[in-house]
């Protein structure tokens, strides 16, 4: 690779000779896709015959983020509505180099390698060249991704049953950004055109070799496919997909935040209530059409439609997009329950003969005890990284509207290679100093980075003390080591200057366009439960003798069967010894001082132990 940086966009800072900067990277993991509660999602199959039947037809449209397992055989795409701003339907096939559970490929490398695979299942396509099939779909290198670069390619394949084997078909090189192109392809051969028929889509990417620092060694290399159609009776002008759809998502009908505790939002509800539900959506064909705008909203605690929009019919020029924002005169309601979750749908009523998938998309507004402006969704990587970095900061401005105690932040924390951001950091938060950082009130020494297993892949830090917060806060943290820690950051909602770094003793405002995902969790004590409780403990691995000078004995709790990995830390976060777990480990090459021995069962840390290395 020449360049790698996923979008790499680095703020070198003015004045600085040190090489501390500020950066956003490509992902090495995707936390949508790690999280158990989405194992099981996408469109689920149903029993089918050993073939498909014509016409076959994809366009992404569906929840989930796994192809539909009706049409395709694998799962390590990711389906999204965020990886792009110009896809003509709502949903996208994203290729990178994660498996299925959204890690890196075990065989990944600097060197280009097979990464994601979507190959369909068997066709039916038993018909004469006259018949004049084609396979037309639509492609994007990178969009709001990572551009794949020279020696990265996407490549289609087609299955012949007549030979038993793939066949080369088309090509897409690397290196050049443009909006979704179309391709169309006729399939004239006749060992093509039997039943068992088969296409494959194949990426080949490698990892970023521009850094020494392996957590800044990122996946990327992003393409992305939409509108899969394979039909008979068509010709080489036949790209034309004759349907509306919606594009964008939709996003929350707050001003500034995602979601918001509800007793804070009660006290600001006339300014952080919007006045419109903004829907995009395009005229994919080339005639006018007329299209019929729909909105409601419900309360998922209680069932009720709360509100309802008039309809709204306009005609929509052809190959035209529309941005429309809905009048809303309405607010949540701030009586009842502080819990609440609500339901916005925006849907299109559209000719009888369009697909209808498309035209529907729901948002679900949170009212709960989090503050959070991003959108559950990384497309990269952030942190600070560099000779004079170690001590860097990042920060991220929160406000309370009534006081309240913040109990936990959340912080979205993406994979790396070779676990190599696993770190300690410090957990801080600051008070107000005229709309930047200001006094360090808070602060958690030494936690590790964790990718979460709950919702989204956050992982929950539950503050030893609650901290009483009142207007303007700053929830983030502090470096100890110059290694790049890569939380998850979101493109698709900006920060609005409320993200800082700080370098050289001063405060900067973030150049970075978009949201760090971090959460402050506010309200009651919150329980340490699950992971966090076993993390937390230290009594699950018992170390002997402590102080050590030379061999150091390991034993386990009850809780801790099964196989274990154990790496140990030294107080800047570097690793110094990692391998699986044994009952006596010689330590005797260390330096003396304080080290941190974490246990881990598969990628889970579960148990977190401190031990002094005697001179």
């Amino acid at each position: 690779m020449t360049r790698r940086l996923f979008i790499t966009l680095m703020v070198l800072i003015a004045g600085i000779s040190l090489a501390g900067q500020e950066v956003v990277t490509g992902l090495t993991g995707n936390s949508l896709l790690t999280d158990p509660a989405t194992k099981a999602s996408g469109k689920p199959g149903k029993g089918i015959a050993d073939t498909l039947e014509l016409p076959f037809l994809d366009d992404f449209s569906y929840a989930g983020h796994y192809p539909d397992t009706i049409l395709w055989t694998d799962r390590n795409l990711f389906i999204n509505n965020t990886f792009s701003s110009d896809q003509i339907s709502w949903g996208l096939a994203t290729f990178d180099l994660l498996d299925e559970a959204g890690r890196l490929y075990a065989n990944a490398d600097t060197w280009v390698f097979k990464a994601d695979i979507l190959t369909s299942k068997p066709i039916n396509i038993n018909l004469l060249p006259s018949d004049s099939l084609f396979l037309s779909f639509l492609y994007q290198p990178g969009g709001m991704g990572d551009l794949p670069e020279e020696g990265d390619s996407l490549t289609l394949q087609f299955w012949s049953p007549e030979t038993a084997s793939w066949h080369h078909i088309w090509k897409a090189e690397g290196g050049e950004p443009h909006p979704f192109r179309s391709i169309i392809i006729p399939i004239v051969q006749t060992h093509f055109l039997k039943k068992g028929f088969r296409l494959r889509f194949t990426a080949y990417g490698s990892l970023s070799e521009s850094t020494a620092d392996p957590a800044m060694k990122t996946s990327g290399d992003n393409w992305n496919i939409d509108y899969v159609w394979l039909d008979r009776d068509r010709n080489s002008a036949d790209t034309i997909y004759h349907d509306v759809a919606i594009t964008l998502p939709l996003r929350s009908l707050l001003k500034t935040h995602e979601s918001m505790p509800m007793k804070h939002f009660r006290q600001v509800v006339l300014n952080e209530m919007g006045s419109a539900i903004p829907v995009t959506y395009r005229n994919n064909d080339t005639i006018t059409r007329n299209v019929t705008r729909m909105f409601d909203i419900k309360n998922l605690n209680t069932g009720e439609t709360v509100h309802t929009s008039d309809a709204t019919a306009v005609n929509t020029d052809s190959m035209s997009v529309v941005s429309y924002d809905a009048p809303l005169f309405f607010s949540y309601s701030t009586t009842g329950s502080d819990t609440v979750d609500y339901r916005v749908r925006s849907w299109l009523i559209t000719d009888e003969f369009d697909r209808k998938a498309n035209d529907t998309l729901f948002y679900i507004q949170q009212f709960g005890n989090v503050f959070s402006f991003d959108d559950g969704s990384a497309e990269a990587g952030y942190g600070i990284n560099g000779l004079g970095s170690r001590n860097a900061m990042v920060a991220y401005r929160f406000r309370a509207w009534v006081p309240d105690s913040l109990r936990a932040i959340e912080i979205c924390f993406n994979d790396s290679y070779l676990n190599s951001n696993q770190r300690s950091f410090d957990l801080a938060v600051w008070n107000n100093n005229a709309g930047v950082p200001g006094d360090m009130i808070y602060v958690m020494e030494e936690v590790m980075v964790e990718q979460g297993e709950g919702i989204n892949g956050f992982h929950t830090y539950i503050l030893d003390d609650p901290v009483y917060i009142d207007n303007v806060f700053f929830i983030g943290w502090r470096q100890r080591s110059e290694t790049f820690l890569n939380a998850g950051f979101d493109f698709n909602t900006p920060h609005g200057g409320r993200q800082y770094y700080w370098l050289n003793n001063d405060w900067y405002q973030s150049q970075m366009n978009g949201t760090l995902m971090i959460r402050a969790v506010t309200g009651p004590r919150i329980p340490a439960t699950g992971v966090e409780n076993i993390s937390l403990q230290p009594q699950e691995i018992t170390l002997w003798p402590n102080p050590v000078r030379d061999i150091m004995n390991i034993a386990t709790g009850d809780q801790l069967s099964g196989p274990l990995t154990i790496v140990i830390y030294d107080m800047t976060g570097r690793i110094v010894y990692t391998g699986e777990y044994r009952q006596s480990v010689d330590v005797s090459s260390l330096r003396p001082g304080v080290y941190v021995l974490v246990t881990s069962r598969g990628r889970v840390p579960v148990a977190r132990n401190r031990f002094i290395k005697a001179g």
